[in-house]
């Protein structure tokens, strides 16, 4: 038997390829690369192709021997989707209906799904725990949480049993130095700063320096990419054992300001990072930060990569190596 990967060419799904395959586990990857990216996938079966292409689903299923699927396949801009919701919707919610009824018709009943903390909006409490309420304040966060009730109905309705985990902040590359977060354009802090650092930027943006936070910048809870591709490993596992569906926060648990990430940043590379102060963008909490006590107590999953330092090691290796 084998795993699907959908969106296995982007970030995190090649990475989660890349460990499937360390594992000795068969995949196959079904990817549109509209914007994932084909040097990025790692040894397995590329089928381009749509999500929504049922048809297509039900064959690779068929011809792989499919048992489990890992869906990233998503449009994943915050910004993008305040400006663009229909577009959002139509592809992380309607698209993915349109997987999960080739799924289920091809009598698959495990799927792994990549969700995010947007779907918590602002926090009332930190740590976010699993069960603290859910009211995004974008399209995106709202398309991930629609997906997430669909899966439930979609256990009651068809038994078909997902582990659904929501990030926090993903970063770094795999330690190789062979993969790594390749986005165009990008968005996320990190790189950002390592693009300044490698001189194909001229300087990184600070979005609010008056938060309540101890420097005023917002603090976000940065997850090593592998150790997110190692808890999709766990949650197949979880499945497969026969245990019920489950949904599970992947954080480090440790916050980290944006001057913090910043002055790591510099002090890894030994470069000037330039920086300049904008205004709050909306919607962005003061403090995103995650328990991931359940994922360690009920997959055993705990974090390798824990180091802010070691997370940008990681990640300045592959943008050192790959400028683009």
């Amino acid at each position: 038997m084998s795993v699907l990967v959908t969106g296995g060419a982007g970030y995190i799904g090649s990475h989660v390829v890349r460990e499937l395959r360390t594992s000795g586990l068969r995949c196959c990857v079904l990817d549109n690369l509209m914007r994932g990216h084909r040097e990025l996938v790692d040894g397995a079966e590329l089928i381009v192709g749509d999500i929504a292409d049922t048809a297509l689903v039900r064959r690779i299923i068929a011809e792989h021997q499919v048992d489990t699927v890992m869906h990233f396949a998503a449009f994943a801009y915050v910004g993008e989707s305040v400006e663009a919701p229909a577009r959002y919707y139509q592809n992380n919610v309607g698209a993915t209906i349109r997987l999960l009824e080739a799924v289920v018709e091809a009598g698959v009943r495990r799927i792994v799904f990549s969700s995010t903390c947007a779907t918590y909006g602002v926090p009332e409490t930190v740590p976010l725990t699993e069960d603290h309420p859910q009211r995004p304040v974008n399209p995106y966060g709202s398309s991930k949480l629609m997906v997430e009730r669909i899966l439930e109905d979609f256990d009651q309705a068809y038994g078909l049993r997902s582990v659904v985990l929501r990030y926090f902040n993903a970063a770094g590359a795999h330690p190789s130095g062979q993969l790594g977060e390749w986005h165009d354009p990008e968005t996320h802090l990190i790189p950002l700063a390592l693009q300044v650092a490698g001189g194909r930027r001229d300087h990184v943006m600070i979005f609010g320096t008056d938060y309540p936070t101890p420097d005023g910048t917002c603090v976000r809870d940065y997850i090593h990419v592998t150790d997110l591709a190692q808890a999709h490993l766990l949650g197949r596992r979880h499945l497969e054992a026969g245990q019920p569906s489950g949904v599970f926060n992947l954080g480090n648990g440790n916050g980290f300001s944006v001057h913090e990430v910043l002055a790591a940043a510099r002090k890894v590379t030994g470069r000037t990072i330039t920086a300049r102060e904008a205004p709050r963008r909306a919607g962005d909490p003061a403090t995103l930060v995650g328990s991931s006590a359940k994922a360690r107590r009920v997959l055993g999953w705990a974090p390798q990569f824990e180091g802010l330092e070691t997370i940008i090691e990681t990640a300045w290796k592959w943008h050192r190596d790959h400028a683009r």
